[in-house]
């Protein structure tokens, strides 16, 4: 391990014990180290700049807390991708709910490109029409790389269910994105 590396690990990893500690300090740098991340995440996500930064306030608000369960196996920013992931999740349940309960507004639909390209708004557009469970899995699997165990593991379901989800959200997008 290259030397600048080490010392940013030894100093994560203070940052992190003085962060569980408490110090107000340590989770500002924390944040600031890997609040860019945690957006990133939940943005790909909920597909919403707005939830997208109530999830990084959530997440940092929670993260002394939280560091009582990180045992400093493995890469910190993975287990903050999971804290991420986890917190986003919650957010969703919680606005299906209300969502279940309020008139739903239609799409709109984003024209096709002259050159017939598929454009980053299609894309978007097309992940917005997808379900809640659909396009987490497909974002956890094909935008965050994880594999079926640990999306199984994340979300409380096994592995072939989020196999089969990831299919039907392949499947739904290609129909959406050949339809522009």
């Amino acid at each position: 391990m290259p030397l600048e590396k080490a010392v940013a690990v030894a100093n994560e990893t203070s940052l992190i014990e003085q962060a569980s500690g408490g110090s107000n300090d340590a989770l500002a740098a924390l944040f600031e180290m890997h609040s860019a991340l945690v957006h990133r995440v939940a943005y790909r996500l909920t597909l919403s700049a707005d939830d997208a930064e109530d999830i990084v306030q959530d997440v940092f608000v929670g993260l002394p807390e939280a560091l009582a369960a990180y045992a400093g196996r493995g890469a910190f920013d993975a287990w903050l991708r999971k804290v991420t992931v986890r917190t986003t999740l919650i957010r969703l349940r919680s606005t299906r709910r209300r969502n279940a309960t309020a008139a739903s507004a239609e799409q709109e639909r984003v024209p096709p490109r002259p050159d017939g390209t598929i454009d980053r708004l299609a894309i978007i557009a097309a992940m917005s029409a997808l379900s809640d469970d659909l396009r987490v899995v497909f974002v956890l699997s094909d935008v965050e790389g994880y594999s079926h165990a640990e999306i199984g593991r994340m979300l409380g379901i096994r592995a072939g269910t989020s196999e089969v989800r990831l299919h039907r959200a392949r499947r739904k997008l290609r129909a959406l994105l050949e339809e522009r």
